[in-house]
């Protein structure tokens, strides 16, 4: 058995993730707070994944070196959500670089929104995992941001 395989996985996330689009990632604007002057610095990014305790963002510059980020989500079907975290990760490949934002501060009904959506999300995999007749369901809360073929076939059904 060598040391790589004598390993047992521990999931380390505590909130169910919510893919963006089903793989189309969706453009957000963040701001991070420099600790020095106070003054915060917008930048365009794009948002890949969202949990009720942080996201995975894509952006074209490198964040700033500081522990304090503010963002204001706007997803479709959801009001503005004002977040506070700060960035877990940082990977960079050719100019391009992936961030992992852990929150630091999000209210508990956006918390809760948020993780009843990806719950949702998950539940309409499994069920068309099982091939169910029902897989995608209009309850669902996450409907406004899905695009995954299923739901396009329970607008046609009459």
């Amino acid at each position: 058995m060598t040391k790589k395989t004598s390993k047992v996985f521990k999931e380390r996330r505590q909130h169910v993730r919510l893919p963006i689009l089903h793989g189309i990632l969706e453009p957000v604007e963040i701001e991070f707070s420099t600790e020095k002057d106070g003054r915060t610095i917008p930048q365009p990014a794009i948002l890949s994944d969202l949990s009720a305790g942080g996201m995975r963002l894509i952006t074209f510059l490198e964040p700033p070196h500081t522990k304090e980020l503010n963002i204001v989500l706007k997803l479709a079907g959801l009001k503005e959500i004002p977040i506070q975290g700060k960035i877990s990760w940082v990977k960079e490949k050719g100019g391009v670089f992936m961030n992992g934002i852990s929150f630091t501060s999000i209210s508990h009904d956006d918390r809760k929104r948020i993780n009843d959506m990806a719950g949702d999300y998950a539940d309409c995999d499994t069920r068309i995992a099982l091939k169910l007749p029902e897989s995608c369901v209009e309850t669902c809360k996450a409907h406004w941001l899905c695009n995954k073929p299923q739901k396009d076939e329970t607008l046609f059904k009459t």
